[in-house]
């Protein structure tokens, strides 16, 4: 029986009234989350952490007013709170930027971290039922932040020149040309190799961060992991390209 022998579709449900509660409680543990990392090691002067800290929750607030416009559910879940975290982190790892400090083993620590909970967020969407089309938005936001602030690392603090900042800002490349193009913000089908091939890349930049690989190893890490994005959003290109209106 199709959705029409029911009459009307029912417009999704607004947000509740406890949302920014919720929002404001997981952006006090972004927070001490911050606090806890800048005990730990990462680097950066006072004035780096406070302004990463106003940036994290400047991000907050944005989170809030894009759910009150188009989140269906009537809480976050531990999806969103668990993005919300791993914002807080991509904030933390710019402290640090703002002084000059960069890369090195408490870094790559952090972003381990975060990447495992990139993991954490889809899985816990789909098992409270809370997937929406703004928590994969979120998701995919926090990850292209997320991979220019470990780009700019491995920039400051490794010899790969500015060439690896590609791996950061290929991403925010396409979103521009969607202003000039319309037919490149068109909704894309989901794919397993665009995941793939976002794990590829963080885990790239993470491993940059490091003295693992040597200088040789490095280099080929860095562009293997930026042909393999740059297919990617090839791939993807053509497929809106073939179906512009």
């Amino acid at each position: 029986m199709s959705d029409h022998d029911h009459g009307p579709l029912a417009p999704p449900p607004r947000p509740a009234a406890g949302i920014p509660a919720q929002v404001a409680a997981s952006a006090a543990m972004g927070v001490f989350a911050m606090q806890a990392l800048r005990l730990a090691g990462i680097g950066g002067t006072a004035a780096g952490w406070l302004a990463a800290s106003a940036l994290y929750l400047g991000g907050c607030a944005m989170v809030l007013t894009q759910m009150r416009r188009s989140y269906p559910h009537d809480r976050i879940g531990g999806c969103n709170a668990v993005t919300l975290l791993r914002a807080a982190i991509t904030c933390a790892l710019l402290a640090p930027l703002a002084d000059g400090a960069a890369a090195g083993w408490a870094v790559a620590i952090a972003g381990g971290v975060a990447l495992a909970l990139d993991g954490v967020d889809g899985w816990l969407a789909r098992r409270s039922g809370l997937v929406s089309g703004f928590g994969a938005r979120f998701d995919m936001e926090v990850d292209a932040a997320f991979a220019l602030t470990l780009a700019l690392h491995a920039w400051l603090d490794t010899a790969l020149g500015p060439g690896v900042l590609l791996l950061g800002v290929l991403r925010y490349g396409f979103a521009a040309a969607g202003l000039v193009l319309p037919w490149l913000r068109a909704e894309l089908p989901q794919r397993q190799r665009r995941k793939a091939i976002c794990v590829l890349q963080l885990a790239t930049l993470i491993l940059l961060q490091t003295p693992l690989p040597g200088h040789a190893q490095a280099g080929f890490l860095a562009w293997f992991a930026t042909a393999a994005l740059a297919l990617s959003f090839a791939l993807d290109i053509r497929w809106l390209w073939r179906r512009r209106s």
